[in-house]
């Protein structure tokens, strides 16, 4: 049986490319941005909100007033409930574990191996990459300034990081967590797709361990 796999990765690596090509090669539904349309549809929150908070965290209560994502009462009081980042977070959560249920899929980022850490067949990857190859290939992909990409690679990574950090009991990129991490500035994205494929086949012919 296929498994779900979860892919976490920094940016510029390739992960939401190599997602895609294993979820083709594997035949199975892949998400990304797909999920957050998904948990906008099953929560009623407007997907706008979903975007602006996606993978990213602050606990900054002047930035949730400021943002308009935390809970007003009719007559402007600040309503004594859970914040908004927390329910999109939790909704994300809910999409992704129906998500699983439904079958094998490859699901990009948003601490989806966390959210299904506790269920079998299951298998994560985490992608990393040089600076060098991650910098050309956003530069291919996004209309950002040369000298400003280092930068921006950073700080989205610093993002993703706050966010799974915040959100999870674990640490973002610690190899521990994965099944397997994987360089693509060693691979190419071709072959971290193979390499992916070839673990996944090698670990459901295994025995089921408890």
């Amino acid at each position: 049986m296929v498994s779900v796999i979860t892919i976490s990765r920094e940016f510029g690596s390739g992960g939401r490319e190599i997602g895609k090509k294993l979820s083709e090669k594997l035949g199975i539904p892949f998400y990304d941005k797909e999920l957050l349309e998904i948990a906008s549809k099953e929560s009623g929150i407007c997907r706008e909100l979903f975007d602006r908070n996606d993978e990213a965290y602050t606990n900054s209560f002047l930035y949730s007033l400021v943002m308009g994502s935390y809970p007003m009462t009719a007559d402007g009081r600040i309503e004594p409930e859970m914040p908004l980042n927390q329910k999109i977070f939790l909704a994300q959560f809910e999409t992704i574990k129906s998500i699983a249920k439904q079958g094998p899929c490859v699901i990009v980022g948003r601490c989806a191996d966390y959210v299904l850490k506790n269920e079998r067949n299951v298998i994560n990857f985490f992608i990393t990459g040089n600076t060098a190859e991650k910098k050309r290939r956003i530069l291919e992909r996004y209309d950002i300034e040369k000298n400003k990409v280092e930068d921006f690679i950073k700080k989205t990574d610093k993002r993703r990081a706050s966010y799974y950090n915040y959100y999870t009991d674990m640490k973002w990129g610690e190899a521990r967590n994965f099944d397997m991490c994987i360089n693509t500035s060693k691979t190419g994205i071709d072959n971290a797709v193979e390499i992916m494929a070839s673990y996944i086949a090698i670990k459901e012919s295994a025995p089921e361990q408890d």
